[in-house]
């Protein structure tokens, strides 16, 4: 076997090693979603069998879970909660990006370092003290204890974009300078419409991690009219018994809008990953 035949022939089984390795991390990220779609076709008594196909699929545990609970209302819910904090991380966090990565001024990398730290403080430290504000406001119980606190940004968004500015060429923002655009049009009209790529990520992120969110929904809220999905979980439990095939049949509706919305932005997504520097470059 010549020089170049081995040459081939580590290529094609490192290619192999890479190709399994990748397929048993998908296999184990996929697992659970395969067993809970099974588990919601299945009866009370399947639960617990090793088969992973139900004997006869009961397509009537998901009417069932909307019978039992306003899931619809809880969707619609956490759709509004999500698109209203996602619009507004999206425009602060590229708003403070923008300063941060264009703007000259005293102090700024001392206040974005500062600002970046408070990504090392756990979340549930703060969770006392807002829930302290939202209760001297009014706002217990209410949708404004869902969307204001995550309306204006966040350290991780305004790291991701200022990251993506930096990338741009300066080109841009001197020529609109001499064109006589102000800091505001040089944001808005020249350097913004640049960034979709990043803007996708992280609404994409943002998207999922109010649709996710429980612990916060859970301390504030308590009225079904204003609750959101991941409530509706704990809303079907029971202290002594649980209808497992109905659970799990709620977890697989609320996980099917992420999966929508994934399958429509996965390109941009991707590409904005790339782009923003997070792609291992």
């Amino acid at each position: 076997m010549g020089r170049v035949d081995r040459a081939i022939v580590r290529r094609v089984v490192r290619g192999t090693a890479i190709y399994a390795v990748l397929v048993g991390i998908g296999w184990c990220a996929l697992l659970p979603i395969l067993w809970a779609v099974s588990g919601s076709l299945k009866r009370d008594g399947e639960i617990a069998d090793a088969a992973f196909l139900p004997q006869r699929p009961q397509w009537s545990n998901y009417g069932k879970v909307f019978d039992l609970l306003p899931m619809g209302r809880m969707l619609l819910n956490t759709t509004i909660y999500a698109l209203c904090v996602t619009a507004g991380q999206v425009f602060f966090c590229s708003l403070a990006g923008y300063a941060f990565a264009r703007l000259r001024f005293r102090g700024r990398d001392m206040l974005f370092l500062a600002y970046l730290a408070t990504l090392m403080v756990p979340l549930t430290v703060t969770v006392i003290p807002q829930f302290l504000l939202m209760r001297a406001f009014g706002w217990v119980d209410t949708p404004w204890a869902m969307i204001v606190p995550g309306l204006f940004g966040s350290a991780f968004g305004t790291y991701l974009m200022r990251q993506f500015f930096r990338t741009l060429p300066e080109e841009l923002e001197e020529a609109a300078i001499l064109d006589g655009c102000s800091t505001w049009q040089v944001y808005w009209r020249v350097l913004l419409p640049h960034t979709r790529p990043a803007l996708m990520v992280l609404a994409v992120l943002t998207w999922i991690t109010v649709w996710n969110d429980f612990l916060w929904p859970l301390v504030m809220i308590q009225r079904d009219d204003v609750a959101t999905a991941t409530l509706g979980l704990v809303r079907l439990q029971g202290q002594y018994y649980t209808q497992w095939p109905i659970l799990m049949a709620a977890a697989v509706v609320i996980l099917l809008p992420l999966l929508l919305i994934y399958a429509i932005a996965q390109r941009a997504f991707i590409r904005g990953i790339a782009m923003s520097g997070f792609g291992g470059r």
